[in-house]
């Protein structure tokens, strides 16, 4: 119980004396603050565009791409074998009995940035008339849906954002035509709100393709995966991959989602080592300072318990304060701030950066780490000094 009252007693006075070190305090505070923010608004990036690749998935929805592809662009599907796959086991059917199916191809378009006028690809994706079935989170926003046979396309909300010429009755032009902008949609959030829609016969006759890159599927049931999978995969006359769409998603963002982690980390890491050595600094300034008050302290009969945690505790409490600020600043900053990744085989990807409470956990943890070394070598300095060599000092 004596230890726990000189503990309570030292930490006070030391904590109560911060307002005299205010400058050097500050050290800390900014330095972790600026490796909070930095790492939090890094890792939302990845967080944001985790959440909207996870959006675009559903349990009950697969997707059927030509054996050993890795992506959409990579496939291509007859129609005999679209035909098949809307006959596999478990397909949910519509009132009329069709098979509620879209096989659906990509192009990328050459578009610029409203921003910076910035050349990227962008997917446009067609897809078959059963596609408002299939995805029910799908609605027109503005405007109306395109017509078959017709050189029209619809714009996704988060593409609208970025994109010039995607308003309304605008017109785009690719290598295989010219098209009309007739409406905006939205699609709940997903990674199709990146895109451009059109008929999926229309574009492949522009493009003077035939066929498909893969098939969405309606399941009866989130239990009808499976079935569904074994009757393609059985299948002679099919050489396919079949996924859960949630899950192709996911791994579609793996990677990417990967490298942005370790970027976080790795500037977030070289930023915190000067912030431990600003800790340090700090921490060894405020013991020196103390030199006459540890040293009276311990001549009183205070165990170096004592000395060590008061130490830890203002390290501690200036990085926890550091942690919230930086926190703080990467949210009213970065929450809902639209990006986009760099062109890749799918195109560009818009997306919101999402500062999650969990991120805002893994910035505050990594404050009291920093202050726990930053703190830990004066705090062992404050309890090891002699009594009489501190007084010497002073």
């Amino acid at each position: 119980m004596k230890m726990w009252r000189q503990i309570g007693a030292v930490t006070g006075m030391n904590l109560r004396s911060i307002p005299q070190r205010l400058s050097t305090s500050l050290v800390i505070v900014i330095g972790i603050a600026g490796v909070v923010a930095v790492l939090v608004s890094v890792l939302a990036m990845s967080t944001g565009m985790l959440k909207t690749m996870n959006n675009a998935g559903r349990d009950d929805r697969a997707i059927v791409l030509r054996n050993g592809s890795a992506a959409e662009s990579g496939s291509v599907l007859t129609r005999d074998a679209v035909r098949l796959i809307g006959e596999g086991v478990g397909v949910k059917r519509d009132a009329d009995g069709k098979p509620i199916v879209s096989a659906e191809g990509i192009r990328l378009i050459s578009m610029y940035k409203k921003a910076d006028g910035a050349e990227v690809n962008v997917a446009m994706r067609g897809v078959g008339p059963k596609y408002q079935t299939l995805r029910p989170e799908f609605r027109i926003v503005e405007g109306r849906l395109f017509n078959p046979a017709v050189n029209e396309l619809i714009v996704g909300k988060s593409a609208h954002a970025q994109y010039r010429g995607t308003n309304i009755c605008d017109r785009l032009v690719t290598r295989g035509g010219t098209w009309t902008v007739v409406g905006i949609f939205s699609s709940g959030g997903d990674s199709h709100e990146s895109e451009l829609l059109a008929d999926v016969e229309t574009l492949n006759s522009a493009e003077r393709r035939g066929g498909a890159q893969s098939v969405n599927v309606m399941l009866d049931s989130i239990g009808s995966f499976q079935a569904f999978k074994d009757s393609l995969t059985s299948n002679p006359a099919l050489a396919v991959d079949v996924y859960r769409e949630r899950e192709y998603y996911k791994q579609q963002s793996k990677v990417i989602g990967r490298v942005i982690s370790v970027i976080a980390y790795v500037v977030g890491g070289i930023m915190a080592v000067g912030a431990i050595f600003g800790a340090l600094n700090t921490m060894y300034s405020a013991v020196s300072a103390r030199l006459q008050e540890i040293a009276t302290l311990r001549a009183l009969g205070f165990g170096s318990t004592a000395m060590v945690i008061s130490v830890l505790a203002e390290a501690l409490l200036l990085s926890c304060i550091g942690g919230a600020i930086g926190a703080v600043l990467a949210w009213l900053f970065f929450n809902g701030h639209v990006v986009s990744t760099g062109g890749t085989a799918m195109g560009q990807l818009v997306f919101e950066l999402s500062v999650s409470p969990a991120l805002v956990a893994i910035g505050i943890v990594w404050a009291c780490a920093i202050g726990l070394i930053g703190g830990l070598f004066p705090a062992v300095r404050a309890a090891r000094l002699p009594v009489a060599t501190a007084l010497r000092a002073v």
